[in-house]
């Protein structure tokens, strides 16, 4: 029967142990199946991750790289898997990766680890990838350590704003505490209003010491009208300080303002006052910084000297606004004289001369009215123009004549070259200004002349008819003398409006060559062998003869 039991018995173990084996096979089944599926996951929200996410094996190769950081990097996914990852971290990182690697290959996951990745392709250029590290061990079914992942935060972007924000600090504290004397006197005062920056030139200013301000409140303790290192004048100087302030620092815009205070010895400083805002790395508001401008011992002379000319000038603009009054009276004598010389029975000869003092006259009057101008010199000044009909004869007669007493006295010659058509041409048009810009440039003619020379004035006109009882007239006059002419820095402030030193002559070429443009004309200068000349055009009008005239 003992043989049989064992028989049995041997039948027997066999059966229980295959139900076993396929009750753990079940299990291990079940168990493959939810670790499969848990890893498909795993893998879908890897590769879907908006953060750099990368995985290697226990001999640290790369089994994993997930989109974002073959964007950030350059390298695309097939290229990474298989390669070892300290070939793809910079240098300085390696030791670090490596001991990150060895802790979570023992199950001991390091936080906030910062290591460089390289770039590749077209992000070479770009330079490495900072990246913010956090290890997390991968196990098998047994709760061995396979490998790891890394799952990380880019921190380029910020690297590079804080390296800058760095750097632009290291900047301005180098510029701020600079001894140099052309660095004003700057303090300045933090969100929390405490004193945060006081420079070596607002020491030397005020007397104070930087250690002797700086952590203290700024409106109160540093400057106040009382029981303050800086005292204000009054309460009324305080509030204005506090408005600047505090208006810098809820973001304003704040222009420059009167400052002033007294300092360490009681001398009082008067300044100017110009506060900017100081940003931090984020943009917002971490306090202002406040610029004084004091006057130099250089800029105060300078200013003194600018203001004795400025009284100089306004007291030579009255004189000359009293001989401006007070040459009317005689002017009105003078009118009033030619008036009873024309009702004493006076010839053809003496009557032309008396229409020439009266031509004269009203010129005279007109260059008074000119005074008016803010800048009669420049284009855009608002010299008028009148329209009346006048003999071009009497226009020269009238120019000419007040060149004579300069021509006699060098013995030069004045010839006129006109048709006598055109002496007797009835014209339209201001024929005082007309007479003015002739008797301008003949003068100057005159005065550049040898003595014994000459001087030639002649004319083309050139006629368009525009209607039946109107011509428009192009005029061209040319003023000819002997010798080498106008000097070129007198002819040259005869086109530079804003010419810095100008001459009585300059100013007069600027002056009639404007009211030539204004006539729709121009004025140039011709050089020739031992000849000059003067070449004016203007536009004027004329109607044409009556019939039967």
């Amino acid at each position: 029967m003992e043989p049989h039991r064992g028989t049995l018995n041997v039948a027997t173990k066999p059966a229980k142990e295959a139900g076993l084996d396929n009750q753990i096979c079940d299990l291990k089944n079940d168990e493959l199946a939810e670790l499969q599926a848990v890893t498909s996951e795993m893998v879908r929200l890897m590769e879907t991750a908006a953060v750099p996410i990368l995985a290697v094996d226990g001999n640290g190769l790369v089994n994993g790289w997930n989109q974002k950081v073959a964007e950030l990097t350059g390298l695309r996914i097939d290229e990474a898997i298989g390669r070892h990852i300290i070939t793809l971290v910079k240098e300085s990182s390696i030791p670090i990766v490596q001991r990150m690697l060895y802790l979570a290959l023992q199950g001991r996951e390091e936080k906030e680890v910062r290591f460089e990745v390289k770039t590749h392709g077209s992000k070479r250029d770009d330079g490495p990838i900072i990246l913010i590290v956090n290890a997390c061990s991968s196990r098998d079914l047994h709760d061995h350590v396979v490998g790891v992942c890394f799952v990380a935060q880019d921190m380029t972007v910020h690297k590079l704003v804080m390296d800058k924000f760095t750097r632009v600090e290291g900047d301005y504290k180098a510029i701020v505490h600079n001894p140099n004397p052309l660095i004003p006197p700057i303090f300045g005062v933090d969100q929390f209003g405490w004193c945060s920056e006081w420079n070596a030139a607002m020491t030397k200013l005020t007397g104070w010491h930087r250690d002797e301000v700086i952590d203290k409140m700024l409106l109160g303790k540093v400057f106040d009208s009382s029981n303050a290192s800086c005292l204000l004048k009054n309460k009324n100087a305080f509030v204005r300080l506090c408005i600047v302030i505090n208006s810098a620092l809820a973001g304003e815009e704040a222009e420059k303002a009167p400052f002033g205070f007294f300092d360490r010895n009681g001398k009082y400083i008067e300044s100017l006052l110009s506060v900017n805002r100081k940003e931090n790395e984020d943009g917002a508001i971490a306090g202002v910084f406040c610029f004084i401008h004091v006057p130099s011992d250089e800029l105060q002379h300078a200013l003194h000297v600018q203001q004795a000319s400025e009284q100089t000038a306004v007291k030579k603009l009255k004189a000359f606004s009293y001989m401006r009054y007070a040459i009317n009276k005689p002017l009105s004598g003078m009118l009033y004289s030619r008036g009873a010389l024309k009702s004493t029975g006076l010839n053809e000869e003496q009557m032309r001369h008396v229409h020439v003092a009266d031509s004269c006259h009203h010129q005279l009057n007109k260059i008074l009215a000119d005074l008016d101008q803010d800048n009669i010199t420049h284009k855009s000044s608002c010299l008028d123009l009148e329209m009346a009909e006048f003999l071009w004869q009497d226009v020269v007669v009238a120019a000419v004549s007040q060149s004579l007493i300069a021509c006699k006295g060098k013995g030069i010659r004045v010839s006129c070259n006109f048709p006598e058509r055109f002496m007797k041409q009835k014209l339209y048009g201001d024929s005082i200004r007309v007479q003015q810009i002739l008797s301008d440039f003949l003068f100057i003619a005159v005065k550049f002349s040898p003595v014994g020379g000459s001087v030639e004035i002649s004319s083309k006109l050139t006629k368009n008819s525009v209607g039946e009882n109107l011509h428009l007239i192009d005029m061209e006059l040319r003023i000819k003398h002997q010798g080498i002419g106008v000097p070129a820095e007198i002819l040259s402030q005869m086109y530079e409006e804003d010419s810095k030193e100008q001459s009585e002559e300059g100013m007069s070429l600027l002056v009639s060559r404007n009211l030539l443009r204004l006539m729709n004309g121009d004025v140039h200068h011709l050089r020739e062998a031992g000849m000059s000349t003067f070449i004016l055009t203007a536009e004027l009008a004329s109607a044409p003869p009556a019939s039967g005239q």
